[in-house]
């Protein structure tokens, strides 16, 4: 049971983060539209209708993030399976080194200071 949870947990953290890095073209364009149909209903609703259209938009974001990490926790999939998240992994321990811009100006210098 704790080993679901924890799952679902990483699963929302993972997507929440997804959705607002690599989305956030499609939630601009949905904020834009709940621009516009705020200021349509702002005619028949004039007191609340920026509060139900953005309470809508972020039920909406919320119940699609949480049933998206509800039916692949259900599903079996593990974020470490994942191959984009291989991060999650505990058993892999890749090591790489550090390749900085500007070593090819400086590791040779480096080299002569640590032999002398």
């Amino acid at each position: 049971m704790g080993e679901t949870i924890k799952c679902f947990l990483i699963w929302v953290f993972t997507l929440t983060v997804c959705w607002l890095v690599v989305g956030f073209p499609v939630v601009a364009l949905i904020f834009i539209s709940g621009a516009l149909l705020a200021l349509g209903l702002q005619i028949v609703l004039p007191m609340s209708s920026i509060a139900l259209v953005a309470g809508f938009i972020l039920t909406a974001n919320v119940i699609i993030l949480l049933g998206a990490a509800g039916s692949l926790t259900v599903w079996g999939i593990h974020p470490h399976q994942s191959p984009g998240l291989l991060w999650l992994n505990p058993k892999t321990n890749k090591q790489t080194p550090a390749i900085f811009a500007a070593c090819p100006l400086t590791c040779d210098s480096q080299r002569a200071f640590e032999a002398q």
